[in-house]
């Protein structure tokens, strides 16, 4: 059976270990770890040591652990425990023996000299990993964020993410290879973060320097809305059971389809930021309407277009467990059955139903496909007429 002994380290050029980690050392044969590892322990290795590179994607290093049934020293950045290899070792080898030796990791380093209470600060991943665990910190509105950036995620890309939802009132703490010689530590503000360029590895600690107060419920006049069609955008109180059908507790991904102000999709990124949004509109003006709107009430993390749903590809994004039906060009059953094709199991499509046509129109088109009818509500708001909101499920 395979054992793992992880070694956590900085950048350091000349790392510091314990003397029970130099024992370790000292008796082992296999080590692994990545490139930079490599070049950092080389010189402290035995003369006769076989190094395994640890490489994306990891399966081809696990079967080259698995084929020497041995004992592996490994050497991860950091805290290996903290979003580490450590970690993926104890999923993939569930039964193994595994003792950590951890160092500070990046971001408890860039806290220490900036003289941050890390006690206090969330931390959101991107390595690997979706805008979206950034997305909820900024929604709350945490006051110290770390967070782990990646190749493609990077603090440029970060700064702008933030900027065009007009998350500004965050300060900027940018370290670069953190804890070595080259360490590098930078304050800047979110505009300057859009900027930036910067060295691998990186982190951030984002402090709050405002509040910015949100609702629940945000009022239609505080929409910036079509020119001179003020009524043509979900009212609060239908946006509100709107929401509550589409049980945003438990979804991962929502689509809006004929968006128009973005109202649905603004409210529910905020009631609901571990969610993705995906919304599409064909007016052109609408463009401009989502971006003014996310802009206005802080909400990052929609991806939108301008197209016809009828010629869009759908399989562009990615497969929902939501769906919201703003608007259908009068072909609500051709519709409903390609979003239904794209649906997962026990996924819900809610339709907001403003005559008995479009109610009937509905059903039926439910009726022609694997869902069922889980729920409707009639409501009226004001002297508009009563529509009807309707929740359909798909099979498990």
């Amino acid at each position: 059976m395979c054992s793992f002994q992880v070694i956590g380290i900085s950048d350091e050029v000349t790392p510091v270990f314990s003397d029970e980690v130099k024992t370790i050392i000292a008796a082992a044969h296999y080590f692994s770890g990545g490139t930079r590892h490599y070049e950092l322990v080389k010189h402290l290795l035995p003369v006769h040591h076989q190094w395994i590179e640890v490489l994306v994607p990891l399966q081809g290093t696990f079967e080259q652990y698995r084929a020497l049934n041995a004992e592996v020293v490994v050497f991860a950045s950091g805290d290996p425990l903290f979003f580490g290899l450590a970690n993926t070792l104890k999923r993939e080898f569930p039964d193994a023996p595994l003792k950590v030796y951890p160092a500070f990791n990046s971001l408890q380093m860039l806290a220490h000299h900036c003289h941050l209470p890390y006690g206090l600060m969330k931390v959101a991943t991107l390595t690997g990993r979706p805008w979206t665990n950034l997305d909820k910190e900024l929604v709350d509105g945490s006051e110290l964020i770390g967070v782990l950036t990646d190749k493609n995620k990077t603090p440029a890309a970060i700064g702008q993410h933030m900027k065009e939802a007009g998350l500004i009132n965050y300060k900027v703490y940018l370290g670069e290879r953190m804890g070595g010689e080259h360490q590098r530590v930078r304050q800047l503000s979110v505009d300057e973060l859009t900027r930036v360029q910067t060295s691998m590895p990186n982190c951030l600690v984002l402090e709050k320097t405002s509040h910015f107060e949100r609702c629940l419920g945000i009022p239609e006049a505080d929409f910036h809305y079509l020119e001179g069609r003020p009524r043509m955008i979900t009212k609060r109180s239908i946006r509100l059971m709107t929401l509550s059908m589409l049980k945003l507790d438990t979804a991962s991904v929502l689509w809006d389809i004929g968006f128009c102000t973005g109202s649905v999709s603004i409210e529910a990124k905020q009631l609901a930021p571990h969610m993705e949004v995906f919304a599409m509109e064909k007016r052109k003006e609408s463009k401009e309407l989502m971006l003014k709107n996310q802009q206005k009430f802080r909400v990052p993390g929609i991806h939108f277009c301008i197209e016809d749903f009828y010629s869009f590809d759908l399989s562009q994004w990615k497969s929902p467990d939501r769906i919201f039906i703003g608007g259908h060009g009068g072909r609500l059953h051709e519709m409903v059955t390609q979003l239904e094709s794209h649906l997962q199991p026990g996924g819900i499509i809610v339709f907001n139903a403003v005559s008995d046509e479009t109610a009937a129109a509905f059903k039926n088109a439910i009726e022609g496909v694997s869902m069922t009818l889980s729920d409707e509500m009639r409501l009226q708001q004001d002297d508009h007429n009563p529509l009807i909101i309707y929740q359909a499920m798909k099979s498990k």
